[in-house]
């Protein structure tokens, strides 16, 4: 019997993965390229205690914020959580461990945990809160930070198009965080918005290569929510 990397849904594609306590990547930026079905499948399954990577936490009601809403996430690592009242009234209260990163060393964090780097030193955040309790040490006069690679034991990311075998691509700036995310979990579910026949992709065009994809689940229908929808008065003729 072949085994298929291809689940008929999301909770299908989560089953004997998810466990209490474990650490989560989540994709995404913003609500842009966020594995918003498979997060909905996490929010029915009822684990709790979770740590989740992600640069945010969707907004509320939507994204991450469903498992804030449930009280299911107890730590965040995150880069940019202003979008998420809720997020803020748990932190503020004491229920929410976070973890705050600089944008680019929370990718590069991610990044190389995903290329087995233990540690790295970065410029950013030096002489700030983010350096307290952390090794520092000087290069060329300047003082650098270190910072520890990240890895999850489960990762949850959004493509536009695989085919059967994982090999993933995705869509303008819904790629984000997604690809890093890929080499950085122990196990990898990827939702896609199309599945498409094996070798259909130029291998040059496929941004995540299968080998990192353990399973897949082709989405049904796919909402695209706006965060913020910003407008102006159109110019007279």
């Amino acid at each position: 019997m072949a085994i298929t990397k291809v689940y008929p849904d999301a909770t299908a594609a989560l089953a004997g993965i998810l466990r209490d306590g474990m650490t989560i990547m989540a994709g995404g930026f913003g609500l842009c390229g966020i594995p918003a079905t498979l997060i909905e499948a996490i929010r029915a399954s009822g684990v709790k205690g979770l740590t989740v990577v992600s640069n945010n936490a969707g907004i509320d009601g939507a994204g991450l914020g469903l498992l804030l809403e449930t009280r299911q996430i107890s730590k965040m690592i995150s880069s940019y959580v202003g979008e998420n009242k809720l997020f803020a009234e748990q932190y503020l209260a004491g229920e929410l461990e976070i973890e705050f990163n600089p944008q680019g060393t929370l990718a590069e964090r991610i990044r190389a945990g995903g290329a087995g780097i233990p540690a790295f030193y970065t410029a950013t955040g030096a002489g700030t809160v983010i350096a307290e309790g952390k090794e520092t040490k000087v290069f060329d006069g300047r003082t650098y930070v270190m910072e520890r690679g990240l890895r999850a034991d489960l990762s949850i990311i959004h493509a536009w198009k695989a085919d059967p075998e994982g090999n993933l691509v995705f869509r303008k700036t819904a790629r984000n965080f997604n690809p890093v995310m890929a080499t950085a979990g122990e196990m990898v579910v990827a939702e896609v918005e199309e599945l498409v026949e094996q070798g259909s992709f130029d291998p040059d065009a496929i941004h995540t290569p299968g080998i990192y994809v353990n399973r897949i689940v082709k989405l049904a229908h796919v909402e695209k929510r706006i965060e913020q929808r910003t407008v102006r008065k159109r110019e007279a003729a």
